[in-house]
């Protein structure tokens, strides 16, 4: 939870957003899988990867 205080307050909304969709991208091209994201991105990385039509990869 502080943490991803720290993040929103360091980075902004729109940072934490560009870096799950970062993440979701690394997956989506085999680079990174689900189980390598950071704690806090976790859920948003998930939304993107259903909304994108990957959700499959959205799995530990």
């Amino acid at each position: 939870m502080v943490k991803r205080l720290l993040i929103k307050i360091l980075c902004g909304k729109e940072e934490e957003t560009m870096m799950a969709m970062l993440w979701a991208q690394q997956i989506m091209l085999g680079k990174k899988t689900f189980a390598q994201v950071p704690k806090l991105l976790k859920d948003k990385v998930r939304e993107i990867l259903e909304d994108s039509g990957f959700g499959e990869l959205a799995q530990e």
